[in-house]
């Protein structure tokens, strides 16, 4: 199986009206870091990857030509959930950028500390200390 080499095997893919402002707030407010935008001539994102740790979200203007755009066409917001280890920083960060938070950094009955917040097309990126699959 892929992936046994500690690279990701899923990789969330959202589609939006402003790709472009979208990169701007996960990268200035949430903490991702762009590893790749390829722009069409029109000056849409035929495709972006944004990292937070060892993950990754592609990410691509809505509109678009091809099968994934046309399948995607109607979709509602996304839920993302993204381990960070400092979710109190992570939070004031994406408060400082003016990020809609849904829940703020709240302690979780299964030990997690989680925050929740609104991206400005209605997608939903949970942040915490749970990371599924670990013996922590």
């Amino acid at each position: 199986m892929a992936g046994t080499d500690g690279v990701p095997t899923i990789y969330p893919t959202i589609l939006y009206d402003d790709a472009k402002a979208a990169i701007r707030v996960l990268t200035q407010a949430l903490g991702f870091t762009e590893e790749a935008v390829y722009e069409g001539k029109n000056g849409s994102v035929l495709h972006a990857e944004l990292s937070c740790g060892n993950g990754r979200v592609m990410l691509g203007s809505k509109g678009r030509e091809g099968v994934f755009a046309k399948a995607m066409t109607g979709a509602g917001p996304s839920g993302v959930y993204v381990v960070v280890d400092e979710v109190d920083e992570h939070h004031a960060r994406a408060v400082e950028h003016g990020v809609e938070i849904l829940m703020p950094p709240t302690d979780q009955d299964y030990g997690s500390r989680d925050y929740m917040a609104r991206d400005p097309e209605g997608n939903v990126w949970s942040f915490g200390t749970y990371a599924p699959g670990s013996s922590d």
